[in-house]
């Protein structure tokens, strides 16, 4: 489909695919207003970049990838010079372990009973996972959401983010470890 044949349609924007842009950033983000904020500068810079469009996707598709950018520049944004909370949360973590390496008894994790298909039951834990991720440093929310919730390619993580691959490793392992003690604290 080339841009010739495929004509955008920015004053259907809004009606089309501002719901869909909006549950895709609050996804990422979790914060209402940067969400609205960011949809609302992925039109404006797509409306800018009009004449750039050369019809290789859908409409929606273009949308979102200048929404995907956008977020990833938030994750850089938050994720630069953040190392006051990178050692706090280090510092949590060694509780986590004995010398030896093995789980400490009051932090060895615990099943969470989530295979059950009760919806509600999973909106209820999606809500505290939520919550959870909030309180990860910047650095580490964003790495485990682009690997965890986006699905990017570690390589393009690292270079987005300015990580080196076994940081990216160890970020995602203290992460998760954070994320498994807030979840075992507020849902068991």
């Amino acid at each position: 489909m080339s841009a010739d044949s495929y004509q955008l349609n920015p004053h259907h924007w809004v009606k089309d695919y501002a719901d869909y842009l909006y549950a895709y950033a609050i996804r990422r983000i979790n914060n209402e207003e940067l969400a609205k904020d960011l949809v609302q500068e992925t039109f404006l810079a797509a409306l800018e970049k009009v004449d750039k469009f050369e019809g290789k996707s859908s409409e929606r598709t273009w949308l979102t990838a200048i929404l995907k950018n956008k977020i990833i520049d938030v994750y850089r944004k938050k994720s630069s010079g953040l190392n006051k909370d990178v050692q706090a949360a280090e510092h949590e973590q060694q509780d986590f372990f004995e010398s030896d390496g093995h789980w400490s008894p009051e932090h060895k994790p615990l099943s969470f009973g989530i295979d059950t298909v009760d919806p509600l039951h999973n909106k209820e834990f999606n809500h505290i996972l939520q919550q959870c991720m909030q309180k990860l440093p910047a650095l580490w929310l964003a790495v485990f959401t682009m690997k965890h919730i986006d699905d990017e390619d570690t390589t393009i993580i690292c270079t987005e983010l300015k990580v080196s691959p076994s940081n990216f490793w160890v970020i995602i392992h203290r992460a998760k470890i954070n994320l498994r003690a807030c979840l075992q604290k507020n849902w068991i």
